[in-house]
């Protein structure tokens, strides 16, 4: 039997922590001594301190303290020459406290066990992932927070409206001389079942994946133009016409960074269930039936300055039937200096709004240092404002400072 080797997991977080990442690859090694057993970690924290306000609604008052800490478990292998096995585990997340899994999937660049030239040549250009995993809708979702996994956001919050999923899914990518093309399909749901119950109206409905498949694609060109310029520029669509519970803007199930935020005052204790009140500070059309999407980014890096831009439309039905129709747009610009680019600054503006007049804008503002190549410690001022929000009464916000420190090897 073959030796299985156990080495830290870095999946790339070393060089992320400093470099933008995007579509991964199996990790290249000569070594024949497979599999290849790599093991690693994430944990973050935050103190929080924020105060919230709304014209006419009562809120919660809100402390100021640590929050929940986060972690995720992180296992792969190489097990074969270019196939590439990986597996996240959410130990700790302010939705679950307990530790379940995230997703698997294998990642595949080459196909050894097809002895044909063409299939090789193939290869060179081809990516293949299959498994239950983060959907590549867009490019926002490589540089989010995933629960203890800070260290690839240089701000503490997501996007208002969090275009991030993990579901059942088959990947495929063309990458040559800059250009990427990608088509992909997906069940679409966070937690995949047989059949529904109605307890109002005792009826049993059972779910045909054939009926409600998801369909999604990017397409961009990402080159390093010269030794200090890099562009990418990739638009991405989602498709689905029917589904019972679709998660492409209800999939994250970790939760917000900004605890309890605009969280209203009923007089009942689950008013500060944290795990209840998951995902305050975020926005969006929650759980959909009908769903396009459609999500422009642009991200270039200069030296040491990054710019990363966001526009996103999705429109489509909910559940219940009712039409949605948001759009947002996001400017990000980052600048990083310093010994091995071990400081950083920036600033975050995201807006977001619907079809009935509701609005949303966020303010970030971020400082960090990175005193060792995996460790990072961020202080933030965020600034979020609502507008027409009649569950507020109208106009609300909230506002103050984050310190978050992240580790990831």
């Amino acid at each position: 039997m073959k030796k299985i080797t156990l080495v830290l997991f870095s999946f790339l977080f070393a060089a992320a922590t400093f470099g933008q990442q995007f579509e991964e690859s199996v990790a290249a090694d000569e070594n024949t001594d497979l599999p290849k057993v790599s093991l690693g970690g994430d944990f973050t924290m935050q103190f929080q301190a924020l105060e919230h306000h709304a014209d006419t609604a009562r809120l919660i008052p809100l402390g100021k303290g640590i929050n929940l800490p986060t972690a995720n478990l992180n296992l792969g292998a190489v097990i074969a020459d270019g196939i590439e096995v990986n597996l996240t585990t959410y130990l700790s997340s302010r939705h679950h406290n307990e530790a379940w899994v995230k997703g698997g999937y294998i990642l595949v660049d080459k196909l050894p066990f097809i002895k044909s030239p063409a299939v090789t040549r193939a290869m060179d250009f081809l990516t293949f992932k299959i498994g239950v995993m983060e959907l590549n809708y867009g490019d926002a979702h490589f540089r989010r927070t995933d629960n203890g996994r800070a260290i690839l956001n240089p701000f503490v919050g997501n996007y208002i409206i969090d275009g991030f999923t993990t579901a059942p899914a088959f990947e495929a990518w063309y990458k040559n001389n800059g250009i990427l093309v990608m088509g992909a399909v997906t069940t679409g749901t966070l937690k995949p079942s047989l059949v529904g119950y109605s307890a109002s109206t005792k009826v049993y409905t059972p779910y045909n994946v054939v009926d409600e498949l998801g369909f999604y694609g990017k397409i961009g060109y990402d080159k390093q133009i010269s030794g200090d310029f890099r562009l990418r520029i990739t638009a991405s669509a989602y498709h689905t016409s029917k589904h019972h519970n679709g998660s492409l803007y209800f999939g994250d199930r970790a939760g917000s960074r900004f605890y309890l935020v605009m969280q209203r005052a009923t007089n009942n204790a689950s008013d500060v269930d944290q795990a209840a009140n998951a995902f305050t500070g975020n926005w969006g059309p929650g759980f959909t039936n009908k769903d396009n999407s459609l999500m422009l980014n642009l991200f270039t890096k200069y030296k040491g300055l990054e710019l990363f831009t966001t526009y996103e439309s999705l429109k489509g039905t909910l559940v219940s039937g009712a039409d949605f129709d948001f759009s947002q747009y996001a400017l990000e610009g980052l600048y990083r200096f310093g010994t091995n680019d071990q400081f950083f600054g920036g600033l975050r503006y995201n807006a977001a709004k619907n079809q009935t007049g509701s609005k949303i804008n966020r303010l970030e503002a971020s400082a960090g240092w990175a005193p060792v190549k995996n460790v990072v410690l961020k202080a933030e001022y965020v600034d979020q404002n609502y507008t027409n929000f009649n569950v507020y009464g109208g106009n609300a916000g909230f506002n103050g400072m984050m310190i978050e420190s992240t580790v990831s090897f």
